[in-house]
């Protein structure tokens, strides 16, 4: 495992970065809690006594709100609509001190908001609010415009595409084209909905085992793969220089071409599992601080692995500090991992 000294190293190099500029699919998650202790007389549906409503910032915000909680500047970058969804999404944001000039509202669209309601053992619905048909050519320039202004400004790009409209292939490849062009590291969190070949040239991809499983069988490989076989795949036809791959339980799985032509698993070090939501957005957030800290893949990944260590053992969307970062990684050290 990492040692404890570049552990606090690289974490204490995330205040002095530049920021991150994150790109992608945005929106709200808003949770409606409470009890069901009746079935509801107008129909075989249970009834919620809600005991408490919050809203948190969802999908590719929720990346810029977990690097905010690592100490990490970013910049949000994605396209809202016109619409009292909008509002509440500029309103968290601003709540979090986090910077919303990225953002471009599009009155065609529907702002992505999602209603989870739960109760203390189990989600009874969720209600979607989304768009998810590709974003228009004007909307496209005006993105593009807006990203020229500030480009400048960042250490490292994170494309987190959620399936939404927004990175549709030309999106994709200018930000990949122009990351190269600045010599700036290009994370990609992938959707299974989104053809793999339009990451093609990213610096990083980091997939989960079922959205590697599919990105091979849409690349013309049929059957099932190995794990090696799969990253071995996906490098060459994607060009890429580095991979992760989670695999939930069974840990990450990391390829650095710079470093290595084999994968390199390293295990989970998660202590319990109460909730997953969220867990690779926190995952992504702490892989490219820490690369942008001066972390080479291995020590990235290790980073990323406590840190959704974390979070997993919290209920819903949840977010993960240095200090339990730094206190999860000493329970390991004492733990003799």
């Amino acid at each position: 495992m990492i040692s404890r000294d570049r552990f606090d190293a690289i974490l204490s190099n995330f205040k002095s970065i530049k920021p991150i500029l994150v790109v992608g699919d945005i929106g709200v998650d808003k949770y409606t809690y409470g009890d069901v202790k009746r079935i509801s007389p107008e129909a075989p549906v249970p009834v919620l006594e809600v005991q408490k409503e919050w809203m948190k910032l969802g999908l590719a915000a929720n990346v810029s709100d977990n690097l905010k909680s690592l100490g990490v500047e970013s910049t949000l970058c994605g396209v809202i609509g016109d619409d009292s969804n909008a509002n509440k999404l500029e309103d968290l944001m601003d709540e979090n001190s986090l910077k919303s000039w990225g953002i471009i509202r599009d009155e065609t669209r529907m702002t992505t908001f999602k209603e989870r309601v739960v109760t203390e053992v189990q989600q009874v619905c969720r209600v979607d609010y989304e768009t998810k048909e590709a974003i228009s050519n004007d909307t496209y320039y005006r993105l593009k415009d807006r990203f020229e202004q500030f480009k400048d400004e960042h250490s490292a790009i994170i494309i987190e595409d959620y399936g939404k409209g927004l990175l549709r292939e030309t999106v994709i490849s200018y930000l990949v084209d122009q990351a190269k062009e600045m010599n700036k590291l290009v994370a990609v969190d992938p959707s299974r909905s989104t053809p793999p070949i339009w990451y093609k040239g990213a610096t990083l991809l980091k997939p989960n085992k079922v959205e590697c499983e599919l990105m091979v069988k849409s690349l013309g490989y049929a059957g099932a793969q190995p794990v090696d076989k799969m990253a071995e795949i996906l490098v060459d036809k994607l060009g890429l220089e580095k991979l992760i791959i989670t695999l939930g339980a069974e840990g990450m799985a990391i390829l650095d071409t710079k470093v290595s032509d084999k994968i390199k698993v390293i295990p989970t070090v998660a202590k319990e599992v109460f909730d997953v939501s969220g867990a690779g957005d926190t995952a992504i957030s702490a892989i490219v601080s820490s690369m942008a800290a001066g972390a080479n893949l291995e020590e990235a990944a290790w980073i990323g692995n406590c840190a959704s260590g974390v979070v997993v053992a919290k209920k819903g969307t949840a977010l993960v500090t240095v200090g339990e970062l730094t206190e999860h990684f000493q329970d390991l050290l004492e733990s003799g991992l």
